[in-house]
Parts: structure tokens; C-alpha cells; sequence
């Protein structure tokens, strides 16, 4: 069978992750440490398309329109836990060659395994909803497509996803990075026009307590919380980085998770710049014009014109499709490791992806029919929200992992981002149970 090609459907026979690309990128033996630092970029691009994806469009819009900078210091330390979490799994999947989910498989009862499984599934449909919706409103904005076609539209993407898999690891990565940068100019040019008060926004990087005494900024907060670290990136990221062909030895790999965690850093850093470009910007441009209600993605596209010029607009909506197209693929990689890992089950690329879009066209259809396009910046909040419930269940299992000395030996997890991983899977608990309080026993 060439390399690229998967049965329809079947038992994994080697227990790698993505078999299809696992270490089919090169790594140098010599050359300059930065020669071989270029050999690990691309796995954290794919990763941070995650926490840029539509949904994020959604939660950023929402808190930046109504509550101004407040809840740029959520952003930060979101992509704070982000970037010790994606270091702890690129960690995991160099140290023992299995992805999460095949940990997962392999340690906890099948009574443990499966719920798991499924949330994970649920998790990545809400992640596959958000995605839907931003292709389709992004279609709507630049071509005038109706939002119903559209959504049935965006099924066809896995046409798309299949031929960069056939084309290999790098070219997928070059495609992410690609429509990262567009994305990025799209938002400079579109901050620059918006001219925040810039002493404002660093302000809003500093913690507020209103954030956890205010029902609606703290359902806010979950919201970008769980558009930022997301579970399916947990389960991606043990796998993806399995395909650099690393020395099997302590050196080697000790090197690898050294340039792995540089790689998925700055592409986090990244990822953090244009998250808070999106709540700079609504915030400059409707909370302080006294528009403190925009959030549906469609209200944001067409005040920008008015307070922004005509140029902003077409911005925001190219900015859109490169994220829903981008999010595209990294959550058919995350649906294939999941299943593969948990199930040992592999299922074409392209059969994957048309099964998880039918099951996220269903809601997405039901929402634009009897809401329209009214009924969308719910839907989106609420699948960054559903995808923050989940998130406990894929860091717990993911710290349990990054300690364990049985497995990982003298490649564990240093005391202090244990402590800290612990910490941040803690914090996502008792912000969870708070939501989950203030809804059952709120007005």
C-alpha cells in the first residue's frame, strides 16, 4: 500500500499515529542547531490553527463589544495553559511513540476508555459546528452565497483535506502556515485602522474580578477559554509530532522535545497576537462606540464599514474563510487520531470527515432554519463553551500521563510543569463547576 493511502476501514497494524506520515519528515543529523530547529517547525502551526478557528470569532467578538479589554487577561492566560499543555504533549508523543488517545487505550479500564472516547468525539463535533458555521457566514460575506447553502457547501471540503494528505506532512504545514500569515495581515491592517487606546488594552491584560463575579462575563470567559484550549488539540499534538524521524535514543529525543516545544511556542504566540487582535478590535471599534451588543459575525462585518472604512470588511471576511479552511484540516487529522487511537479503527480521510460534517450540519441546519442568521453567534458560543465542559476530561488524563516515570522514565515532566499543569487542569474544574452552578441555580 503506498504511503497516503488507508483502508476504508480496519484495525491499525503497527500502533503508529497518522501511519501515513509518521516519521516521513527528515531530521538532520548535523548541520547548525538552527538547521535542525527548522526540521520541527510546522506540527505547532497546525496545532494553533485551534485556537484561531471561527469560534474564537464568536467568544472575541462577544466580550470585546461588551466588556471592551476586560477579557484580554482570559486570552492570555488561556494561551498560557495552552502553551504549557501543547510542550506537555509534544513531550508525551516523542517520549513513548503513542499519541493520547492510544495512552489512553492502553492504561484505563475499556469503562473508562469509551466515555472518554466519546467525549472526545463530542468535543471535536463542537469544534467541526464552529468551523461549519464560520466557512458558511465567510461565504455569505464575500460571494453573498445564503447562509443554507453554504453550510451544505462546507461538506465538501474534504476534497481539500484529502489532496494535502496525499501530498505530505510538509505541504499540509506549508498550506497552515500560509493562510496563519494571511490571516495575521488581514488583522494588522485592521487593528491600524481601528487605532485602540493602547494603555487600555494593556490594562485589559491585568486580571478583574468581575470576570468570576459576573455571570455573563464569566459564561464569556468559559467561551474563549474553550475556543483557546481546545481537547482535540491535546489528542492532535501527541500525534502529529511523531512525524519527524528523531533518533530512537535519550539524546535524540531529549533534543526533539527541546525544538518541539520552541516550534509550538512561538506558533501559540502567534495564535495568541491574532486572538486578541479580534477583541482589540471589537472592542475599539463597538465597545467604544457604544455598540455593546455585536455578536453575531454578521453585525461585526457590517459596522466595520461605517467606523472603519470599506476596506475592513472584505479584511474580516477573507480573515474568516482562511480560518474556517484552515480549521478544517486540523480537525479531520484530530478525528482520524482519536478514532484510530481509541478504537483502532482507521477509516478513509475523506469518509471521516463527510460523517463528522453530517453530524455537525444537523444542529447547524436546525439553528439557521428556524433562527436564520440570527440564531449563529449562539450556536458558535456555545460550542466554545461545550468544548471548555470537555476539556477537563483530555488535560486530566494528559498530566497523568506527563508524570508517569513508568513510561516516560528520565523524559517526564519536570516537577514544575507538573505543578503548574495540575494547577491550570484545576483552574478548568472550578471554572466548569461555577458555570455549571450559576446556570442550575441561577435567575
Amino acid at each position: 500500500m503506498a504511503r497516503g493511502d488507508l483502508p476504508l476501514a480496519g484495525r491499525s497494524e503497527d500502533g503508529r499515529s497518522l501511519p501515513e506520515v509518521n516519521r516521513s519528515v527528515a531530521v538532520p543529523n548535523a548541520g547548525s542547531w538552527l538547521r535542525r530547529l527548522m526540521a520541527f517547525i510546522g506540527p505547532g502551526y497546525l496545532v494553533a490553527v485551534g485556537y484561531m478557528d471561527p469560534g474564537n470569532w464568536a467568544t472575541a467578538l462577544a466580550g470585546g463589544s461588551a466588556f471592551g479589554y476586560t477579557l484580554l487577561t482570559v486570552a492570555l492566560l488561556s494561551s498560557l495553559m495552552a502553551i504549557l499543555l501543547q510542550a506537555l504533549c509534544a513531550r508525551i508523543g516523542i517520549a513513548t511513540g503513542h499519541d493520547l488517545a492510544q495512552l489512553c487505550r492502553d492504561r484505563f479500564p475499556r469503562w473508562v476508555g469509551l466515555p472518554l472516547w466519546f467525549l472526545a468525539e463530542v468535543a471535536i463535533c463542537a469544534t467541526d459546528l464552529a468551523e461549519l458555521i464560520g466557512t458558511a457566514i465567510a461565504l455569505q460575506l464575500l460571494f453573498g452565497i445564503p447562509l443554507m447553502a453554504g453550510v451544505l457547501l462546507t461538506a465538501l471540503d474534504a476534497f481539500l483535506i484529502l489532496w494535502l494528505q496525499n501530498k505530505g506532512m510538509r505541504w499540509l504545514e506549508a498550506f497552515i502556515m500560509g493562510m496563519i500569515a494571511l490571516i495575521a495581515g488581514c488583522f494588522v491592517v485592521q487593528v491600524a485602522l481601528a487605532d485602540p487606546e493602547w494603555g487600555a488594552v494593556l490594562r485589559g491584560y491585568l486580571p478583574s474580578a468581575s470576570i468570576v463575579t459576573n455571570e455573563t462575563q464569566l459564561y464569556i470567559a468559559l467561551g474563549i477559554l474553550g475556543a483557546t484550549v481546545m481537547p482535540h488539540n491535546l489528542y492532535l499534538h501527541t500525534a502529529v509530532i511523531q512525524s519527524r524521524d528523531i533518533g530512537r535514543d535519550e539524546a535524540g529525543k531529549r533534543e526533539a522535545i527541546r525544538f518541539a516545544t520552541i516550534d509550538s511556542t512561538v506558533a501559540l504566540g502567534l495564535a495568541l497576537l491574532i486572538n486578541s487582535s479580534i477583541l482589540i478590535l471589537a472592542a475599539a471599534a463597538f465597545h467604544a462606540s457604544g455598540n455593546t451588543e455585536v455578536a453575531e459575525i454578521q453585525d461585526a462585518h457590517k459596522l466595520l464599514a461605517p467606523i472603519l472604512g470599506t476596506a475592513a470588511p472584505y479584511l474580516f471576511a477573507v480573515a474568516l474563510l482562511a480560518c474556517g479552511l484552515n480549521s478544517t484540516v486540523t480537525a479531520t487529522l484530530a478525528g482520524q487520531v482519536v478514532m484510530e487511537g481509541f478504537l483502532h479503527i482507521r477509516l478513509n480521510p475523506v469518509v471521516r470527515r463527510l460523517v463528522t460534517r453530517l453530524i455537525a450540519i444537523i444542529p447547524a441546519v436546525i439553528v439557521t432554519a428556524i433562527y436564520g442568521e440570527s440564531g449563529t453567534a449562539r450556536m458558535l458560543v456555545l460550542s466554545q463553551v461545550v468544548l471548555s465542559l470537555q476539556l477537563p476530561f483530555a488535560v486530566i488524563p494528559l498530566m497523568l500521563f506527563a508524570g508517569d516515570r513508568k513510561r516516560l522514565g528520565v523524559l517526564s515532566a519536570p516537577r514544575w510543569q507538573l505543578a503548574l499543569g495540575w494547577a491550570s487542569a484545576a483552574l478548568i474544574v472550578v471554572l466548569n463547576v461555577k458555570l455549571l452552578a450559576d446556570f442550575l441555580l441561577g435567575d
